[in-house]
């Protein structure tokens, strides 16, 4: 227990690299349009991330970007500015139009109606070719998602769904304002078989108020019950200085981080005990989806979307606070709802900061992505995309990890990093040592969630 008070310390979750920490309002719209031309000349497909934010309620725990509103009338104002942004993302593309990962985030996607989801999908065919075998993704809540609307996503072209969950104990779905039986999520599950989805993921969250082992376990056995293809299990980020509505969580039910570590290990030796096989940082995949073949065979990748097998060289994102990268740079649109929607009306298109990677960067980008993604590092690999040699470059950093060596964590040969089965869990303070922004100085200033 002294070992996970050690390393129980706020760090980021490296779904970019640099953070998003490091964005600026100096990489504007200006920069995008002039990357985005860039981009327009490969011949390669894209990815592509629509953000629908809005939500009839609030759940506690969310750390997304939403609009909580029963007016929907608001949500017919932001699909027609949506539409345009869309239009005018094209327009700087050129020919380039062919994606190859396509997604639906939220907020709650399936608050919107079947007539509303057909005209954004038409919108979006009209201007982008999605391929036949492309992953087209889409997350959907139980609680507001109909058989018209799975009908009308397949309809659409959509193939996987992603279902929100946490946790199936109802004292623990109380605490956190999501109420959510497991037979609602079974039969959405269900149906969507019906349909010809050819994959669907349930997402979860341990460190929740009032969750213990014992009723994790029984959430547990309910997913496998289900089989999704798909499961991800989140540790709770429990930021009220940065989410307002989370400071109506008491803190006295969050569980302390001994207990929350033992709610990950009871789920990560259940999905195993059952054939899950173990993807990165917190996913989990049966063996025979291509996630979990990725995985195996070491063609795994990590977005703003999370671990994908479709991975395209620039991924492009349309909608409030939506985040791209595109030619070596981060673009990231306003994210308040009226500032998004008289920024397009204004200026066609809504990037209020960003980032340019430095050669730098890219290196320890490489890096922090072949820890996250295969919990090994493979020097000989490093040194031959950048042309470094990883001792020299990395010095540092390899002494810093000596602690963990020592504490079991990681292996540290001649030849490379594999970090140990009991280091997976800690595979976030791994790659902090990796990252170059941390060592300086700052306030006092909360920045990240923590680490267990």
């Amino acid at each position: 227990m002294e070992m996970i008070r050690r390393y129980d310390r706020p760090g980021p979750r490296y779904t970019s690299y640099p953070t998003a920490l490091e964005f600026h309002p100096e990489v504007d719209q200006a920069a995008y349009v002039s990357h985005l031309e860039q981009a327009a000349r490969r011949e390669a497909p894209l990815s592509f991330y629509i953000h629908l934010p809005f939500c009839e309620e609030r759940c506690l725990f969310c750390g997304c970007n939403v609009v909580v509103t029963k007016q929907r009338e608001i949500a017919a104002h932001y699909l027609d500015v949506l539409a345009q942004e869309v239009r005018q993302l094209a327009r700087h593309l050129g020919d380039r139009r062919v994606l190859s990962q396509y997604h639906w985030g939220g907020g709650t996607p399936t608050y919107l109606s079947t007539d509303q989801m057909r005209a954004l999908q038409g919108v979006v065919k009209e201007h982008f070719e999605i391929e036949a075998d492309a992953e087209v993704a889409i997350e959907v809540d139980p609680r507001v998602t109909t058989p018209e609307h799975l009908e009308t996503l397949a309809e659409l072209g959509f193939n996987r769904l992603s279902v929100g969950v946490q946790d199936f104990d109802p004292e623990v779905q109380a605490e956190v304002h999501r109420i959510q039986p497991f037979e609602m999520t079974e039969q959405l599950l269900a149906a969507g078989r019906k349909l010809g989805f050819i994959s669907s993921n349930v997402d979860l969250i341990y460190g929740l108020p009032l969750q213990k082992p014992e009723t994790f376990r029984e959430t547990i056995k309910d997913v496998i019950r289900i089989k999704p293809e798909r499961i991800a299990i989140y540790s709770y980020a429990h930021v009220p200085w940065m989410k307002g509505h989370q400071r109506k969580i008491r803190e006295e039910t969050l569980p302390t981080p001994e207990t929350k570590l033992e709610l990950f290990t009871t789920a990560i030796s259940m999905l195993q005990d059952d054939g899950y096989v173990s993807i990165g940082m917190d996913h989990f995949a049966l063996p025979d989806d291509e996630l979990g073949r990725a995985s195996l065979n070491g063609t795994l990748g990590r977005n703003f979307m999370g671990y994908t097998v479709r991975q395209a060289p620039d991924m492009v994102a349309c909608g409030l606070s939506g985040i791209g990268d595109v030619e070596g740079a981060y673009f990231q649109n306003e994210r308040k709802l009226h500032s998004y929607e008289r920024a397009v009306e204004e200026r066609g298109l809504a990037v209020e900061r960003g980032y340019v990677r430095t050669d730098d960067d890219h290196l320890r980008r490489f890096v922090i992505g072949m820890l996250m993604c295969t919990f090994r590092l493979d020097f000989a690999a490093v040194e031959d995309r950048f042309g470094i040699r990883f001792g020299e470059t990395f010095r540092q950093e390899l002494e810093d990890l000596q602690p963990m060596a020592a504490d079991g964590l990681v292996d540290v040969t001649d030849t490379g990093v594999q970090v140990t089965e009991a280091g997976r869990l800690f595979i976030r303070n791994v790659c902090m040592i990796f990252d170059a922004y941390l060592c300086r100085p700052s306030d006092d200033t909360p920045r990240w969630s923590r680490t267990v």
